[in-house]
């Protein structure tokens, strides 16, 4: 049932988004450079990788000597503002429709970074990872990465359709209102997966 979801949720606003997605693709050309879409490996549903597909958000500029400057003064304002309206991440519909992602899981992070967890690493992945999840609406960017961890192995021993239904519902307010660190949230995480 969730995968069917997946693919109708994908189709539907993926088709709706386009003209969102011309003037982000067309903005980031503009302010960012080319190309417009960044791709990176990821790790997926058993640690499987795959290309994950976002708008770029740091711009290619380079200091005297030829270096890359640093994410923070590449990414800017313009970049900053993609990700916290989590406008770069809708060519990820993509990801969905063709079954590398879900709509609601944990977040997919690099391979290596999986690798280093260990066990949690895998039981993090034993579930598609997800356009949003349940530490994105508990914090996300503000949170440590063990609180993030602790959140997605929350989330896959408790998921079920209402907590699908929250996560969508709160990702839309996230969008507007920022992150907010939820420390009821954190609070019942760190209880059921207390081994770090």
């Amino acid at each position: 049932m969730k995968r069917c979801f997946d693919i109708v949720f994908a189709l539907i606003a993926g088709l709706l988004s386009l003209p969102i997605m011309l003037v982000v693709g067309i903005a980031v050309a503009i302010w960012l450079g080319r190309p417009v879409l960044f791709y990176q490996t990821r790790a997926g549903l058993d640690r499987r990788p795959f290309r994950m597909m976002k708008f770029r958000s740091m711009s290619d500029a380079r200091d005297a000597e030829g270096r890359l400057l640093s994410d923070a003064e590449r990414t800017g304002r313009f970049g900053l503002l993609l990700r916290r309206t989590r406008l770069d991440e809708l060519p990820e519909f993509w990801n969905i429709l063709i079954g590398d992602m879900s709509l609601i899981g944990p977040r997919p992070i690099l391979p290596e970074t999986i690798d280093a967890l260990g066990e949690r690493g895998v039981r993090r992945c034993s579930v598609r990872p997800g356009l949003t999840g349940w530490a994105q609406i508990s914090g996300n960017a503000i949170l440590s990465n063990d609180d993030k961890l602790d959140l997605d192995l929350w989330y896959i021993a408790n998921r079920s359709a209402w907590v699908d239904l929250k996560i969508i519902a709160e990702t839309v307010l996230v969008m507007i209102l920022g992150d907010r660190i939820s420390e009821r949230r954190l609070s019942a995480a760190r209880q059921s997966v207390p081994e770090r």
